[in-house]
């Protein structure tokens, strides 16, 4: 290569209006402003970050300039000639309005915005399919790791059949505290808050909202249908005990609260995020703390994992950073990326026609029959059991008894809900039945 060759500038500019200036906001501006250079010879041609919407324009923020906030987000979107405008409010009032109010005007948009696009992803995608421009996600469902992308354009030539996975950072680490350092959920929740990975209201992660809306983005990629955040079993991580986690080591299992979805044997779309026991042999069993990570099979790329850290500003800015140059690029070339293909209409299965495996943890008066009893009950409702164990308790208590731990081969959802509701009400078993699903044979 010639030495005295020169690269030639780009010399065409692009205006960016950025919405809101949080922890990613921040990283993402100064990406902008610090590193104009290296984003203009990606992105073939120069950025210009015209405009940041905030709240508050007189709080101070490090190394942003006063005269680039406004606290007219509507003004900026729709009056400042912006190219590409990047939302990073969250929530859905008023980023809804501003989106498409952003796409109306011609720009195209990036956003991290999970809880939006799962309840209305249609009417956005809608949007910029009429206006030609763009609408890029790729942090609004697991931060840094790479998935909408590879869903949306590398495997669109193949049949996806399952989507599988951790993409909530603050109950990974709860759990994985719960496993590894032995404390009970509110210890686990306490030290996940002191350590920034979760909230001081923690609600959307632990009661299992935010996987729910990320499920619902991933599965209406995967089978190119229209699926919500209200589509979405769910079921959080708060009744998750130390006895539950014990439970799932003494059946070489680890504790996840996983998002799924799948196409059934009728061809109808399945998603739902619960926690479940993940055998120790199956890769999501060792992911660990914060991370992420998505498990993928295909008719024909077969098994793929993505993998990485889920949530934070660093990933979540690098995956935004990312969007933003490919949408340039594609605006510099006059053309638009990959529509939200929705050509197929999968009908929902409903939760109760749902088939996995169940862990069941009883106790029950130690009597002869017993077991039997059991097997006769489970069977009539064709539920078949893989393993059961009988356990005696010695606890001082008058009245023998014994704790029955089964594992049963898969079955229908409603079909075990009616099992666990003659369970508890048989003659046999004392207490509440403790059951929880189990995931990834």
């Amino acid at each position: 290569m010639n030495q005295d060759a020169k690269v030639t500038a780009p010399t065409r500019v692009l205006r960016v209006a950025l919405l809101g200036c949080g922890t990613v906001g921040r990283q993402v501006a100064g990406t902008l402003l610090d590193k104009a250079e290296d984003l203009a010879a990606k992105a073939g041609c120069h950025l210009e970050l015209i405009g940041i919407a905030v709240r508050n324009v007189n709080k101070p923020r490090e190394g942003i300039p006063p005269e680039l906030l406004t606290d007219d987000a509507a003004g900026l979107v729709a009056n400042g000639g912006a190219d590409i405008v990047i939302e990073l409010i969250g929530g859905i009032d008023p980023p809804r309005e501003l989106i498409v109010s952003a796409i109306n005007h011609g720009a195209s948009v990036v956003t991290a915005n999970k809880a939006l696009l799962a309840a209305h992803g249609e009417e956005i995608y809608a949007a910029a399919e009429k206006n030609r421009v763009d609408i890029y996600f790729e942090a609004a469902v697991a931060g840094a790791i790479p998935i909408v992308r590879p869903l949306r354009e590398s495997l669109v030539g193949d049949e996806i059949r399952s989507v599988m996975g951790i993409v909530n950072g603050t109950t990974n680490y709860i759990l994985d505290k719960m496993t590894n350092d032995h404390q009970d959920f509110e210890e686990a929740l306490a030290t996940a808050q002191q350590l920034g990975y979760a909230e001081q209201d923690p609600t959307a992660d632990v009661e299992g909202y935010d996987a729910a809306a990320k499920a619902a983005i991933l599965a209406g990629l995967a089978f190119h249908s229209p699926v919500s955040g209200s589509d979405v079993f769910r079921e959080g991580i708060t009744s998750v005990s130390t006895a539950d986690i014990e439970a799932a080591r003494a059946s070489d299992c680890v504790v996840k609260l996983l998002a799924i979805a799948k196409i059934d044997e009728h061809d109808r779309i399945s998603v739902r995020v619960h926690p479940a026991m993940v055998p120790y042999s199956h890769p999501l069993a060792m992911v660990n703390g914060p991370y992420n990570a998505i498990f993928v099979e295909a008719a024909n790329a077969g098994r793929l994992m993505f993998m990485g850290p889920g949530a934070g500003g660093s990933p979540t800015a690098s995956a935004v950073t990312g969007d933003l140059v490919t949408v340039a690029r594609n605006r510099m070339r006059g053309v638009v990326g990959p529509a939200h293909s929705v050509y197929q209409a999968h009908q929902l299965a409903p939760m109760g026609e749902t088939r996995t495996r169940y862990y069941v943890r009883f106790r029950v008066a130690d009597q002869s029959g017993v077991l039997a009893s059991v097997a006769s009950l489970l069977a009539k409702h064709h539920v078949s059991v893989h393993s059961i164990r009988q356990t005696p308790i010695e606890d001082g208590r008058e009245a023998a008894s014994a704790r029955v731990s089964m594992m049963t081969h898969e079955a229908q959802e409603s079909d075990m809900m009616v099992c666990l509701e003659e369970l508890e009400k048989s003659d046999y078993v004392l207490g509440s039945v403790r059951l929880m699903r189990a995931e990834g044979a």
